[in-house]
């Protein structure tokens, strides 16, 4: 009797770990396969699962979790609210109120209203700080639910309060949602005599145009010599990365070439037009965030020697999306071929996943020594110069971006995780200069006392840092503390010139255009292929 029973607990055990001593009996039918096994397997979980399922569920789930398996990283099944933003990202429009927010010391600030929208028509201005929308406290919301509260159906209202420095009473706006263009080019401006600066943020439907409008009134300003920023741009539409290149280059010049399984994605992009500014000597810098369609721009300029790149190695993202939309607000984004320069490189990474390839970027852009590029394949450009493929776009003058100093890094290390309330404490001193009017020109030098009220307002939050932290990062607080004070003081073209005086990339660039001041003579400098600096 009693080994019977151990015989029986032996059993109980085994089975409760191999999770199955529950499972009920059934019949054993003939495998499916192919659909027939989805259906199947789908059928038998919407019937018998513990838990009711709502309707369709679990074909959602089936078709993303398909997607998923593909370990793609860039391809999946956008939902309502991905699939919104990925429309916006793409056309640059939204229902909001125009205006650039960032939420410092626990309220939404104004940045910048937008040109000719309901914003800047009613007169909100830089510095204002947002304390209700609609009734309801915006006190300690995030950057995204602030973005959210303040965007919507265009048509509809939005009363605000604001507090503006050096006003004591809170000022009541009302303003109705519009359809707003996030502009995708930054208005352009003249660095110095001669030399223009024009960034450009994303590539959306409209940056073709953007530029070229920019460009136009920068060469009325009395422009010889332009850059074009690429850092940090994400990409987006494959054809307006076309329609950009195609204002830089002659008729007949290769742009990009796709390929893929889809007949109507294997096609070679030429440019269609004349230039449009033959003899304007062009500079481009990339970083190691320029992905996409904005590295298929730095790469037709560059194997067509119509532009010097310069900065660091780029994201390396040599893929193409085909995005189709199945209405009620969801879509299915799914990689379907592989882009190549005039030259016929790739410039796809080599990673495991999208965080292993910004990983990889990121050390090559912080590398001095340069011999990891003769792992990559080498390409000739229309002239014979030597190119990189296989990392990204590799640019003809490597130049790391500025690196902090060891005491810089300390007074980094103090400041550790209360960074927010640093961006506090700089915001705050900015307004309330630009509420004491103690700034009147935008060449303006940072004093003690300035240095000083950034500390103290700190301090108030319990944020100190040692003598030691505060001298050796002292240049840095000084340069943080310029650029807020330029941006709500003489705005974002005032800061934005503050910042490149800062900017060791841009600061090559116009040694470039100093030793060359025509397009032939800016590419002989880069003649030797990719060199650092």
């Amino acid at each position: 009797m009693k080994q019977r029973w151990g015989i029986v607990v032996l059993i109980a055990v085994v089975a409760f770990f191999s999770g199955g001593w529950l499972l009920r009996g059934v019949r054993q039918h003939a495998a499916p396969h192919g659909p027939e096994l989805l259906n199947t397997v789908l059928g038998y979980m919407n019937r018998f699962y513990v838990d009711s399922l709502p309707p369709d569920s679990l074909y959602d789930l089936a078709a993303a979790g398909a997607v998923k398996e593909l370990n793609d990283p860039y391809s999946s099944l956008e939902e309502v609210e991905d699939f919104r933003a990925l429309n916006e990202v793409t056309s640059g429009n939204y229902g909001g109120l125009g205006m650039q927010i960032d939420v410092r010391g626990g309220w939404i600030t104004v940045v910048a209203p937008l040109p000719q929208t309901p914003a800047e028509r009613a007169g909100i201005e830089s510095g204002d700080q947002i304390e209700e929308v609609n009734g309801q406290s915006m006190q300690g919301l995030s950057q995204d639910k602030a973005v959210k509260t303040l965007r919507g159906e265009p048509g509809t209202r939005v009363d605000l309060k604001i507090r503006r420095p050096g006003i004591a009473q809170r000022m009541p706006f009302s303003l109705v949602r519009e359809v707003i263009h996030s502009r995708s080019t930054q208005p352009g401006t003249m660095l110095d005599t001669n030399v223009g600066y024009v960034s450009l943020s994303t590539v959306s439907d409209s940056s073709a145009s953007e530029l070229r409008a920019e460009i136009n009134g920068l060469l009325k300003k009395g422009m010889k010599g332009l850059i074009v920023d690429l850092r940090a741009n994400p990409g987006g539409l494959l054809t307006q990365g076309v329609s950009v290149a195609d204002l830089f280059l002659d008729p007949g010049r290769k742009i990009v070439e796709t390929r893929g399984r889809m007949a109507d994605m294997n096609h070679q992009f030429t440019d269609q037009t004349p230039q449009v500014w033959p003899t304007l000597p062009v500079i481009v810098l990339v970083d190691e965030y320029t992905a996409s369609a904005a590295e298929i721009i730095a790469g037709a300029l560059q194997d067509n020697d119509r532009a010097v790149i310069v900065g660091t190695a780029t994201f390396g993202k040599g893929l193409v999306q085909t995005l189709w939309p199945f209405g009620a607000g969801k879509g299915l984004k799914l990689t379907t071929g592989r882009w190549y320069t005039p030259s016929g490189r790739t410039i796809q990474r080599t990673a495991k996943s999208q965080d292993d390839q910004q990983r990889l970027a990121i050390a090559e852009a912080s590398h001095d020594d340069l011999r990891w590029l003769d792992s990559l394949p080498s390409f000739k450009t229309a002239s014979g110069r030597i190119v990189k493929g296989g990392g990204g776009i590799v640019p003809d003058r490597i130049v790391r971006a500025d690196t902090l100093s060891p005491a810089e890094r300390d007074f980094v290390k103090g400041i550790g995780a209360n960074v927010a309330i640093f961006r506090d404490a700089l915001v705050a001193e900015a307004l309330e200069l630009k509420e004491k009017h103690a700034v009147s020109t935008p060449d303006f030098q940072v004093t003690d006392a300035m240095r000083q009220g950034v500390l103290n307002r700190m301090a108030a939050r319990k944020v100190t840092l040692t003598p030691e932290q505060v001298t050796g990062g002292s240049r840095l607080l000084d340069q943080q503390l310029s650029y807020e004070t330029e941006r709500y003081v003489f705005g974002r073209a005032a800061e934005l010139r503050r910042r490149t005086q800062d900017d060791a990339q841009v600061r090559t660039a116009l040694g470039f255009f100093r030793n060359g001041t025509t397009p032939s003579a800016l590419m002989a400098q880069v003649a030797g292929g990719p060199s650092g600096k």
